[in-house]
């Protein structure tokens, strides 16, 4: 005579799953919007980076924002990189730090930071004439405008906050 086994039926082991795919329905939302807020909150902080070294660049070189070339001219994107992240003159001259004679900056290490929601670390500097664009179009890393020092995020989408990226 047999023993009575014990074992699982098919509908308690479709019981199990339905409850492990419900589980998982609930909890992969979670996931994904700490990693927008992720996002979210580094291109603050780069911005809040980005924003801070501009200013220190005009308090060191007579109120005159990054972009400019020395011998002067309209705002590159390459003078714009330069001027932060190597060393200068008060000219907006620049050369390799430790550089004598070129004492401020840099004011970023190494190189801008990229834009962690379109992973872009490139620049679109505006000429003087240009107006600030209205929206991003995401096909730079950031909007910069050395008239002014404004610069904001060229993403296009919104935080899980609801907040648009361009407008942090």
């Amino acid at each position: 005579m047999r023993s009575a086994q014990s074992a699982f039926t098919l509908i308690e082991l479709l019981l199990v799953v339905v409850i492990l795919g419900i589980l998982a329905a609930v909890a992969i939302p979670q996931f994904s919007d700490s990693s927008g807020e992720a996002r979210a909150s580094t291109l603050q902080s780069n911005l809040a980076v980005l924003r801070n070294a501009i200013e220190y660049y005009r308090a060191n070189h007579n109120g005159r924002y990054p972009g400019y070339p020395a011998a002067g001219g309209a705002p590159t994107e390459t003078d714009t990189v330069n001027q932060l992240t190597l060393a200068s003159k008060v000219d907006g001259s620049t050369a390799a730090p430790g550089t004598a004679t070129f004492g401020f900056g840099p004011y970023i290490r190494e190189r801008l930071p990229a834009n962690p929601v379109n992973g872009l670390a490139t620049v679109l500097v505006l000429k003087d004439a240009d107006a600030f664009p209205a929206a991003a179009d995401g096909t730079t890393g950031w909007v910069y405008q050395p008239m002014t020092g404004r610069i904001r995020a060229n993403s296009t989408g919104a935080a899980p906050s609801g907040t648009s990226y361009f407008n942090f």
